[in-house]
């Protein structure tokens, strides 16, 4: 099975793209740093260690050190598809990533985009 070209893709390409779309909507980096952690359990510092070594998208969730078990609480679309029902578990993490993101760029307040396992 050929692998979707996003998994091989650096997380550090990415991330400026979801740091735009935040801020052009008058949000910040600050809180796609928050909502990044709390996905996957990276610290701050852990995160910026991944940006640095431009660690691709499918490494950075398989040794994300604790995806949030709230993530599956996570529901809506995103191109189209609805994250519930991706089958592709790193797909899946990926989607949910760029959920949380749209909804913070909708103005979503931080207390409803992320909640408590």
């Amino acid at each position: 099975m050929v692998k979707h070209k996003i998994y091989t893709m650096s997380f550090s390409n990415v991330y400026p793209h979801y740091v735009t779309k935040a801020e052009r909507k008058e949000r910040t980096k600050r809180e796609v740093d928050e909502i990044i952690c709390w996905l996957t359990g990276y610290n701050q510092e852990e995160l910026e260690e991944q940006l640095e070594r431009h660690t691709d998208f499918e490494t950075f969730f398989t040794n994300a050190p604790k995806l949030n078990p709230s993530r599956s609480l996570i529901k809506g679309v995103v191109c189209g598809v609805r994250v519930e029902d991706i089958e592709e578990p790193t797909m899946q993490e990926i989607r949910y990533l760029d959920k949380l993101i749209d909804e913070l760029a909708k103005g979503k307040a931080m207390e409803k985009i992320l909640w408590d396992s």
